[in-house]
């Protein structure tokens, strides 16, 4: 065999055995779910639980202290003004009133004689049967008397008073929301014995944790509904924020003003009462985009040119159940990936549901 020939076989048996080699394995592109960063920040949304109460409540109460024999309102029920709504036994005020009016009489007569003395000393004066110090006298006793009478007639004004305050009444008109006593009880001035929730306005009153007195807009409008019938909703604005927390629970008592009540928002409704916060700066993104990166939160960037990704860390203002707010990291337009998170690596190419 010629050297030619067996150079011929040596290339030929040379590229049979590459040819029974395996072939590099190439690396296939991995379908993943992406989102389009383009959704800035909203307000978050925060919900609370409260009551419907009257604008107007007011403690009905009496003037002095007295047995209360009677009250003839109840809880529920519906006063209108200059009702009598309870009544004090009104023995003492009558016997003070009897006394009084006794003792007007007296200065009255008192006054009379004095008067018919003044006027025979002035006639006699005049005509000099009489001396100057017994007119003067006179005079003085004219004056006094009808002192007396003053003084008399103001005691029975009060005696009056004081027994018209054995009666009360209601100054508005409303509704009973409470008492404070039963007939047969001893009350004193001032206590409460019926607590009327005047006609007019409502208020939803809800109890506000501190971050959101602080943190919460300067004059929400507030989105107002039934709990057990969210159909019935109305609007109000923040009419009073208490200026000091509850004791034991640490938050502050806030007053919505109801502009138009429904009818079916009677005292005492259970209500939810929703307001929306300010937007934090950033873009909003869904939760399920979230990864770690040296124990920092990350997100899996996709390249659309070379489609391929890159793991880069960011800053969350905001979790929420469905999405998240990044502060920083990401921009709008850039698309991350939601969906495979946890299989990827740096430089790995992809390729995106539904794009062939």
């Amino acid at each position: 065999m010629s050297k030619l020939s067996i150079v011929a076989a040596a290339l030929i048996a040379t590229t049979v055995a590459g040819c029974d080699e395996p072939a590099p394995p190439t690396a296939e592109a991995r379908l993943v779910r992406t989102v389009t960063v383009g959704h800035e920040a909203e307000g978050e949304i925060v919900s609370l639980t409260g009551q419907i109460r009257a604008k107007d409540q007011v403690g009905i109460a009496f003037r002095l202290d007295g047995r209360m024999i009677e009250r003839p309102v109840n809880v529920g029920d519906v006063v209108t003004v200059g009702q009598v709504v309870a009544r004090l036994d009104p023995q003492n005020q009558q016997n003070a009133l009897r006394s009084a009016q006794a003792d007007l009489a007296s200065a009255e007569a008192v006054l009379t004689l004095a008067r018919l003395t003044f006027g025979r000393q002035q006639k006699l004066l005049a005509a000099g049967w009489t001396t100057r110090a017994k007119f003067d006298e006179a005079e003085q006793a004219l004056g006094t008397a009808r002192a007396q009478v003053d003084s008399a007639q103001a005691h029975l004004r009060i005696a009056q008073d004081q027994l018209s305050y054995t009666e009360l009444v209601a100054d508005d008109p409303g509704a009973v929301t409470a008492v404070g006593a039963e007939p047969g009880e001893v009350v004193r001035a001032g206590q409460m014995v019926v607590q009327l929730a005047q006609q007019g306005g409502r208020d939803a009153v809800f109890d506000a944790p501190e971050q959101l007195i602080r943190t919460g807009p300067h004059d929400p409008l507030v989105e107002i509904a039934l709990t057990d019938d969210p159909k019935v909703k109305a609007t109000g604005r923040v009419r009073e924020v208490a200026p000091q927390a509850d004791s034991a629970t640490r938050t502050f008592q806030v007053k919505v003003g109801i502009i138009d009540p429904p009818e079916a928002m009677r005292l005492g409704s259970t209500v939810t009462g929703s307001i929306r916060l300010s937007a934090p700066p950033g873009v909003e993104v869904p939760a399920s985009v979230l990864t770690e990166a040296n124990g920092r939160p990350a997100v899996w960037v996709v390249d659309p040119q070379s489609l391929t990704v890159s793991l880069r860390t960011v800053d969350i203002v905001r979790y929420d159940p469905a999405t998240v707010i990044v502060s920083q990291g990401l921009e709008t337009g850039e698309i991350v990936v939601t969906a495979g998170v946890q299989t990827l690596r740096p430089g790995q190419k992809v390729r995106l549901v539904g794009v062939p």
